[in-house]
């Protein structure tokens, strides 16, 4: 099953600007230990994964009753934003939970891609 694996806010850690180069180069190493720990795990596949820009560089595109809408800044005003994401392949979800126990303890949120066939 695919999974949608959304690193929303900084959970317990500091805004990324404010870390040193070193507090920076830990939280990069356990992204690459989520990585690996994938990789190493049979019926497990990191499909897509990035970091994203902050909400200020977002775009929005709202289409109502016909006509279309851009507007600069995210779909909602929120003080957390998305920081990045994952489209992972798993078993199951208990398998993608005991993964994602590496990554820097960020809020996620977890979503399953339906299959529409």
């Amino acid at each position: 099953m695919k999974y949608l694996v959304l690193l929303v806010g900084d959970g317990e850690l500091k805004p990324w600007p404010d870390h040193t180069p070193q507090e920076q180069a830990e939280v990069m190493t356990r992204f690459e230990a989520f990585s690996a720990a994938c990789r190493a795990r049979d019926g497990v596949e990191i499909l897509a994964g990035e970091a994203l820009a902050g909400p200020e560089h977002a775009t929005t595109l709202r289409t109502r009753g016909g006509t279309t809408t851009l507007t600069e800044g995210p779909y909602a005003e929120a003080i957390e934003a998305m920081g990045g994401f994952y489209l992972v392949e798993a078993p199951d979800l208990d398998v993608l939970l005991e993964l994602l126990r590496v990554l820097p303890p960020y809020d996620i949120q977890l979503s399953p891609v339906v299959d529409p066939y």
